[in-house]
């Protein structure tokens, strides 16, 4: 099937690259001359594992390629898939000036029948907004479907290819019936092909993310009153983890959750919500607790060195939101740089990946280190933010050698059961051991 994606950010590069790898000859359109640039000599402007040696594949066996000419890639394809940035504007709503911007191009340049596909994370409604704005510009018969990705960064890859479920929103059994064709291949593993309306399929994205933010805000705050009371959060975890009823994922504690997906889709679900007269109290609740989870270790560092933080250097591991990723958007360790430098401190900042997308936002008031132990020498304290698998288990006579002082803040939980009882070790939800 002859496939076109615009945009080239993360969701539209991963999703032409698999559908590539299925046998599908895709064309990767952007207008970013630069990036599509880059992607043609094979460098691939995100980290993902696995995808730059999916591209480089895809691209040698001529399925798979790059261009700026949007027009030619949208005459070309059978299904065009839109997966532009839908970013959140100031009042906290989707911004989707990009999508309609796309979806006046496809209209100005569409030669036949073709099924245009949202791929990006849109409000309910959007759908008809594409549609009417190719309407516009075309007589031409088309039809508009969502198609709402879950991947998680770390493992795109896998999840696209091999996916628990695909979710389709159509409202023609024309599009139905090429739809499933396309994704066939992917659900040999008898995983379900979930056909609905299109307005429950771009509610579906939304009430995913904002149930997974709600437990993990959650637990956050069952954590906080654990260090309260005295209990350990772990104990508490792995209790209720137990019950079938709510199963263990995304109950671990930590400084609450980035990225590009949950803080814009929970922010984007409250104005959906004020748009259509209803206070979505829970999700705006649910927000409220990730921002002041955020700073939770800024509080403890605080109280540690009795408010007198001026002149104190620490050392920060990990940057990213999350590990097998270089994504820093709305990361917690932004945060906690931002109130440590306010409060006169110095970073020494490591990551395994997100060093360079960091830089752009701090070039210049951190010092950045690619080996974690010197980042380390003369600090007062290391807070962890990130659980990358080479933080898990330090060499800790090495931290001895290097910390001025002997404290760790561990946003991750990672040293639990490993800190030596000479370290001061600060963590979330023990008291125990704090």
């Amino acid at each position: 099937m002859k496939i076109c994606v615009i945009g080239t950010g993360y969701v539209g590069l991963v999703a032409g690259t698999c559908f590539a790898e299925m046998g599908n000859k895709v064309i990767c359109a952007d207008v970013i001359k630069d990036k599509i640039s880059s992607l043609q000599q094979n460098k691939i402007p995100i980290y993902e594992p696995g995808l730059g040696e999916l591209v480089e594949k895809n691209v040698e066996e001529k399925k798979l390629s790059f261009t700026t000419n949007i027009s030619d890639a949208i005459k070309a394809a059978k299904v065009i898939f839109i997966a532009v940035g839908t970013p959140t504007d100031e009042d906290g709503t989707a911004d989707l000036q990009h999508v309609l911007a796309v979806a006046q191009s496809i209209g100005e340049n569409l030669n036949e029948y073709k099924i245009i596909v949202n791929k990006s994370t849109v409000p309910v409604g959007t759908a008809d907004k594409v549609r009417d704005k190719i309407k516009t510009f075309t007589e031409h018969d088309f039809d508009v479907v969502s198609n709402p990705e879950f991947l998680k960064e770390g493992s795109a890859i896998d999840d696209f290819l091999k996916p628990d479920r695909v979710v389709i929103g159509v409202n023609t059994s024309k599009a139905k019936k090429i739809m499933k064709e396309l994704y066939a291949p992917f659900l040999r593993n008898n995983h379900p092909i979930i056909f609905m309306n299109i307005k429950s399929a771009e509610m579906s994205k939304y009430a995913a993310n904002a149930m997974l933010s709600t437990r993990i805000s959650f637990m956050n705050e069952i954590a906080n009153l654990c260090d309260k009371v005295g209990a350990n959060i772990n104990m508490v975890r792995k209790a209720i983890g137990s019950d079938h009823r709510i199963g263990d994922s995304f109950l671990y504690p930590g400084i609450g959750y980035g990225g590009s997906c949950f803080p814009k889709d929970v922010k984007a679900l409250i104005e959906t919500a004020k748009e259509n007269q209803l206070n979505f109290e829970l999700m705006t609740a649910v927000e409220q607790v990730n921002q002041r989870q955020k700073l939770i270790l800024v509080e403890k560092i605080k109280k540690y060195f009795q408010e007198n933080l001026s002149g104190k250097t620490f050392a920060i591991w990990g940057l990213a939101f999350k590990p097998k990723t270089d994504d820093v958007r709305e990361a917690p360790s932004l945060t906690i740089i931002e109130a440590l430098l306010k409060a006169g401190c110095q970073i020494k900042a490591t990551d395994p990946k997100a060093i360079e997308e960091t830089k752009k936002i701090f070039p210049s008031e951190i010092s950045y280190f690619s080996n974690r132990y010197e980042a380390l020498n003369d600090v007062n304290g290391l807070i962890v933010c990130t659980e990358w698998s080479e933080y898990r288990v330090p060499n800790f006579d090495e931290l001895k050698k290097r910390m001025k002082h002997q404290v760790i803040f561990d946003g991750r939980n990672l040293y639990q059961e490993i800190v030596p009882d000479d370290f001061d070790y600060f963590c979330i939800g023990n008291n125990e051991l704090s």
